[in-house]
């Protein structure tokens, strides 16, 4: 049995955590700052996270092996970029009118290239891995322990139980604007039952990442190519 430290909080919050604080702070800076924000809230998470990794906290993510799942999980991964696409680009009403959406200009034109990469390794690779590890790993588990002076860690990856499930699906909806909780919703609980199918951190994680890249993917080559009701060209930043 790996050692354990302590009560093993740390290596799931504070990844997590670092990046929530860098998105509640970059708001009192001046927009100046954005760049360094940008690329703050992606090396800041990822190096906690590898810190943790190095140190075995994570002993949820040894044991899995590539099959033919693995395809699975990328469909799957791929069915929740079109749950979260769909209803914003085939219903205007369902489109947010001041989302806060990502300015891909924001290093400056000669550096778009590098603010897209930024982005796309934050959303598509480091978001995946702390979210999942918070919310599937530690979340999920915690819920079924907190009142039972139990270790988390003594719960099995993927366990049921109906208030662990509901925690984790609250948790999912609410720490997302409101906009987005419908669809957060249908992700969440889909992709929760396919954790339970699987039993593995790692295909969620996969599956998370498949669905962040699908949809900033499908951003950059269709932002102002696809018309909403009246005509008009929708951007579609607000995604990312």
């Amino acid at each position: 049995m790996p050692e354990r430290r302590g009560h093993g909080f740390w290596a799931y919050l504070v990844p997590l955590f670092s990046f929530l604080l860098i998105l509640q702070f970059k708001g009192y800076f001046p927009d100046t700052w954005a760049g360094g924000f940008l690329a703050l809230q992606v090396v800041l998470p990822a190096g906690l996270f590898v810190h943790f990794a190095r140190r075995g906290d994570y002993p949820e993510l040894r044991g899995f092996r590539a099959d033919a799942n693995l395809v699975l999980d990328v469909g799957v991964g791929l069915a929740g970029a079109a749950i979260w696409v769909a209803p914003f680009v085939l219903v205007d009403a369902w489109r947010p009118e001041d989302p806060g959406a990502f300015d891909p200009q924001l290093l400056g034109p000669s550096l778009a290239g590098l603010a897209f990469a930024l982005r796309a390794v934050g959303y598509g690779v480091v978001t995946p891995f702390i979210e999942e590890l918070f919310m599937r790993s530690w979340l999920l588990r915690y819920a079924e322990v907190f009142d039972k002076r139990r270790d988390f860690r003594d719960v099995p990856i993927a366990h049921f139980s109906g208030r662990s499930l509901s925690i984790v699906l609250a948790f999912f909806v609410l720490s997302h604007v409101t906009w987005e909780w419908p669809v957060m919703f249908v992700w969440a609980l889909g992709t929760m039952l396919w954790f339970y199918h699987r039993k593995h951190i790692v295909p969620l994680i996969v599956v998370h990442a498949v669905t962040n890249l699908a949809i900033f993917g499908f951003v950059v080559l269709f932002d102002g190519r696809l018309l909403d009701g009246a005509g008009e060209p929708i951007s579609l930043w607000f995604f990312i």
